[in-house]
């Protein structure tokens, strides 16, 4: 699609007010809104404060038009008399001075409130854009972020296997190390040595030896 059917395509889009929406703010929780995404969202919560005013302000101007309309037509019959005072005309004529007015009033109002319209929809679009723009950047980056991860992940898992199977080859070549001596040396040599040198490991290791032994032992008995 090119950009001037996509463009064609996303006017033609009937999308709710984004800022109204809590699941449009979720999107930035952790990043946090660009400026320019800021600056737009400012624009429709004003436009949306207008748009509030002028539906609660061409609401008032309703009744007061229909209040005005009644007002004359309730005079109309008495100032079109013979008998009627100038007092009463005076209030006619005023009566639908203000109800010109009001007319006028209205008038302007809903062409306002159709320009706010008009702009909120083209600022809520916009919005849109920026929306789909920043949430695609961030998908691709978490995406090579995650592919980063996992490589390193298998990496590691990789690793860790071959560090699994190097250091149950060591421990089994200490206990083999432990066993011959224990055997070539006797118990109360090895138990002088073991005092010498690393008592901490070396106790690890007698314990295997004694731990075999007994086992062997057992086995021999049954």
């Amino acid at each position: 699609m090119d950009d001037a059917a996509f463009e064609a395509a996303i006017k033609a889009c009937r999308v709710p007010i984004l800022v109204l929406d809590q699941k449009w703010h979720r999107l930035f929780a952790i990043s946090g809104k660009p400026e320019e995404v800021k600056e737009v969202e400012v624009q429709i919560n004003e436009l949306l404060a207008r748009q509030g005013k002028l539906n609660e302000e061409i609401k008032r101007l309703k009744k007061i038009k229909a209040d005005l309309m009644k007002q004359v037509m309730d005079n109309m019959g008495g100032a079109d008399s013979d008998t009627a005072t100038a007092e009463e005309e005076k209030q006619l004529d005023e009566a639908k001075r203000l109800l010109e007015e009001t007319k006028e009033r209205q008038e302007s109002d809903e062409d306002e409130l159709l320009s706010a319209q008009e702009q909120l929809r083209d600022n809520n679009n916009k919005l849109m854009l920026l929306t789909m723009q920043f949430s695609y950047d961030k998908l691709r980056s978490n995406t090579d972020q995650i592919n980063e991860i996992s490589e390193w992940i298998a990496d590691v898992r990789v690793k860790l296997k071959k560090n699994i199977i190097k250091k149950q080859n060591r421990e089994i070549n200490n206990r083999e190390m432990y066993t011959y001596m224990h055997d070539l040396f006797g118990k109360d040599v090895m138990k002088l040595f073991d005092v010498h040198y690393d008592e901490e490991g070396k106790l690890i290791l007698r314990e295997h030896l004694e731990e075999e032994q007994i086992a062997a032992a057992r086995v021999s008995k049954d």
